[in-house]
Formats: structure tokens, C-alpha cells, sequence
């Protein structure tokens, strides 16, 4: 039996808004990230799912707290959907980074797996333990639908490994995944995916 996940960023935060790499680190949500969670909350009353999974970092809990509350569903925390660690760029922008380095940055833009941030997760074992958790939640809710709550380099690492694009390609294949939009991804059961819609909006009025 196949199982519907659909997947969201979570919410904005200062840093995100700001286009700074958050990474591992435990940001907030701003003021837009609550109503972009509040929206995100709003769509899965109406479309109802068996069960809520998020990266355990508080600004994904903080988005699944509201569809949470309105189908009294606790949240699930999976580890392995945390963010990528970006390294000496946490908290940084690309542009800052690129000031100080621009030998890297450049190698980073031409292929950002080969020659990710120096100290930075490798992006291809972030992509296998996010594709793993994707797959052991499909697996506990064998035809069911889940909502699953992440973060935009993981999901789309993921999704490319999924869909057999080339990693190397994530940035420009899917530049940014929206604020607590919702892709949907069927998982068959033998681990295969396919996509149904990305980026789907909660809210076309918010950002």
C-alpha cells in the first residue's frame, strides 16, 4: 500500500528572512512564521492526515503545533529530519561568506555536495538519513497520510535522491521550497516515490 507524506518547511524565522543559513542551529519563528504555521494548521483541517512528523528542532515543532492541536495529534520527533549543519556559514548569508572566500563560494555555487561550507554536514549522508526517515514513516502508516514538517536543504536533498536527480542539482532544480507549503510525495513500499505537487501554498496571501 502506498502512503501519501506531504512535506513542509517550517515557518519563517529572522534568519531565514534575512537569507542566513540556520542550519542546526534553534531559531525561532518570526511573527509570519506563527501565521504561516497557523495557515499550514488551517489546511490539514481540512485535509486530514493520520499522523504529524517533524525534525525535532523548534521552529519545525512550532509549525506541526497547530495542525497538531486541531486533529489532536501529538508530534512524532524524528532526528534525522533536522537541518543539514552548515558549518562556518550558521547564522551567515551566502553573500558574507563569499566576501571572505570567494574560491570556495564559487566551487559551492558549481557543485554545492563536492565542495559543501568547510565544517558543514556532507550533504549526501544528510540526503540518506533523510530519505531513511522518510521511509520508516511510510512504513508505520502503510496506506495512510502523513504530514511531515522539515526544512528546505534536507527536503530538497531528499527529494532529489527520491526522484533520481542528480544531488549536485538541487539548488537549481528546486531553488527554494516555500514556508509551510505543502509537497505531496506517494511512497510505494518499495521505497520508491513519485510527486504528486510541490509547493503547494496554505495561504497565497502570505509570503
Amino acid at each position: 500500500m502506498t502512503t501519501t507524506l506531504l512535506l513542509a518547511r517550517h515557518g519563517q524565522t529572522v534568519w531565514h528572512a534575512e537569507n542566513r543559513y540556520a542550519g542546526i542551529s534553534d531559531i525561532a519563528l518570526t511573527d509570519t512564521g506563527r501565521a504561516q504555521a497557523e495557515a499550514l494548521g488551517r489546511w490539514i483541517a481540512a485535509h486530514p492526515v493520520d499522523a504529524v512528523h517533524t525534525s525535532p528542532l523548534s521552529r519545525a515543532v512550532a509549525t506541526a503545533d497547530p495542525a497538531c492541536r486541531v486533529l489532536g495529534l501529538p508530534p512524532q520527533l524524528e532526528p534525522d529530519l533536522r537541518e543539514c549543519d552548515f558549518g562556518v556559514v550558521e547564522g551567515r548569508t551566502l553573500a558574507e561568506f563569499e566576501a571572505e572566500d570567494p574560491e570556495w563560494a564559487a566551487a559551492y555555487r558549481a557543485d554545492p555536495v563536492a565542495h559543501s561550507f568547510p565544517g558543514a554536514e556532507d550533504p549526501a549522508a544528510a540526503a540518506a538519513r533523510g530519505v531513511r526517515a522518510l521511509r520508516e514513516i511510510a512504513a508505520a502508516h502503510p496506506g495512510g497520510r502523513v504530514l511531515v514538517v522539515a526544512h528546505n536543504t534536507l527536503l530538497r536533498l531528499v527529494l532529489c535522491s527520491l526522484l533520481s536527480i542528480p544531488a549536485r542539482e538541487y539548488r537549481r532544480v528546486l531553488p527554494r521550497l516555500r514556508n509551510a507549503a505543502v509537497s505531496e510525495l506517494r511512497m510505494h513500499p518499495d521505497g520508491s516515490a513519485a510527486l504528486l505537487s510541490l509547493n503547494v501554498p496554505c495561504d497565497p496571501d502570505l509570503p
